[in-house]
């Protein structure tokens, strides 16, 4: 028997990394529709202003997401203080790392790979126990469409993201029968903080770019905000998707690898060039 469709409108949430990006715009957008919201982030300011502009039920609380302990004590606050039945739990707490893999440094991959893959691995374990015992929701992880094809200079991040695509299906699997969901989300650019807030040695491509003029750039080239995020992961929740993809980027990400498995970045840079050729 197929898992029930998640209705998300006006019914309790959980979203972890809702301090900004795509976890605030959620949070907004959810809150606006009556869905009381339990909000979790690392950044404490930000946490705040996302809180104090939800109209209904808010339980706000600082997290660091890859401590296991604290997301089991995190989950079991929720659970005193749902109002109604929970519908889902997003696990979307992100950083980001750019470096060749040559020049890597073993703790700045641990970080990243402790927050969005770990990070991931403990939200789901901590919240699982309550929506088990209710038969039913949604577990929404955050996975990227660089969890659908490797990019230069980003082996961290596609690694984690490649993990919680890999962890988000097997659980899917094992969910069957349960009347709960598991949904792994593909987002591509969002014009978000990420990269700014994100960690960077050296340019990585050898152009002696700093970190700034890299956000920039990805800020500039992002084809969707946070906010049309926000909608279509919602719709796709509401309409019982296993997986969605996010932006125009993601979809054709997912076609090129499709189409070509080995040599699917090499099709991206033709069809790139062609873009830039004038007409």
């Amino acid at each position: 028997m197929p898992p029930s469709r998640p209705r998300l409108t006006g019914r309790p949430v959980v979203i972890t990394g809702a301090a900004s990006g795509i976890g605030r715009a959620l949070a907004q957008r959810l809150g606006r529709l009556g869905s009381p919201v339990a909000l979790a982030d690392v950044d404490e300011r930000g946490l705040e202003q996302t809180a104090a502009g939800l109209p209904g039920p808010v339980l706000s609380r600082v997290l660091d997401v890859r401590d296991a302990g604290d997301q089991l004590k995190f989950a079991g606050e929720v659970g005193e203080w749902l109002p109604a039945p929970l519908a889902a739990v997003f696990n979307n707490a992100g950083v980001a790392l750019s470096s060749t893999v040559a020049d890597a440094v073993a703790e700045d991959d641990a970080w990243l790979h402790d927050i969005d893959f770990h990070g991931v691995v403990n939200g789901t374990r901590a919240f699982l126990p309550i929506l088990a015992g209710q038969g039913h929701g949604a577990i929404v992880n955050t996975s990227s469409v660089f969890g659908l094809a490797g990019i230069p200079y980003q082996s961290a991040y596609c690694a984690a993201k490649f993990a919680v695509r890999g962890f988000t299906d097997s659980l899917r699997q094992e969910l069957r029968g349960s009347g709960l969901s598991a949904i792994t989300v593909h987002p591509g650019g969002i014009k978000t903080g990420i990269v700014r807030n994100g960690r960077m040695r050296q340019d990585p491509g050898g152009r002696d770019r700093t970190k700034q003029e890299l956000a920039a750039a990805f800020e500039a080239s992002a084809r969707t905000t946070p906010e049309q995020a926000a909608r279509i992961i919602h719709r796709g929740v509401e309409r019982g998707k296993a997986r969605i993809l996010v932006g125009p980027d993601a979809y054709l990400f997912d076609a090129l690898v499709r189409v070509s498995p080995t040599h699917y970045y090499d099709l991206l840079g033709r069809l790139l060039s062609g873009r830039r050729s004038p007409s």
